[in-house]
């Protein structure tokens, strides 16, 4: 009979619990449920902060929060899963980044803390009690975890940099516009 031990169950309970929050969220973004506006209108919102093409821009999210969120509560794919999670989660705290860093004050700290857990997860390993474990670890390779990491946030960078030229871009104009007349 094999014990698991504390280690096991904890990365088990901060796998199911990041990767469920996730995984509702991407929802919220892809279908529409938990109250969420599908990717319609995900996908106008992710236009108005400068995410463009929106509707690309939250089927995205959306992918990467719900298949990261899914292999991360599974412990499957870890390294992957929780590089794209962690990815999606730095392109949400861009936006809330001029808020300051309380989720009351519209802040990052939500984003934040998701995408710590999830790229904490990827570092980590998901444990005994998990899919990678049982496969043997297929997906979950020593060298996945920095060649994940590193894609993400190269990629993220050039998106979130991105959206961030244009929003300055967008701003400098209106200001053209308010003071030009």
């Amino acid at each position: 009979m094999t014990l698991y031990n504390r280690r096991d169950l904890g990365l088990l309970l901060l796998r199911v619990g990041t990767g469920g929050v996730l995984v509702a969220h991407g929802a919220q973004k892809l279908f529409g449920w938990f109250g969420g506006h599908g990717l319609e209108g995900t996908g106008q919102f992710m236009e108005s902060v400068g995410y463009r093409p929106g509707r690309a821009s939250a089927t995205a999210a959306g992918l990467a929060e719900t298949g990261g969120g899914a292999l991360l509560a599974l412990g499957l794919a870890t390294p992957a899963a929780g590089a794209a999670a962690a990815g999606a989660m730095a392109g949400a705290a861009a936006v809330h980044v001029p808020n300051g860093f309380f989720a009351q004050e519209g802040g990052y700290e939500y984003a934040a803390s998701l995408g710590l857990a999830a790229a904490g997860l990827a570092v980590t390993g998901p444990g005994r009690l998990s899919l990678d474990h049982a496969l043997h670890h297929v997906a979950d390779r020593g060298w996945m975890v920095p060649a994940a990491l590193g894609v993400t946030a190269a990629v993220t960078t050039a998106v979130v940099g991105m959206r961030g030229r244009r929003v300055r871009r967008e701003r400098e104009g209106e200001q053209e516009v308010l003071f030009g007349e």
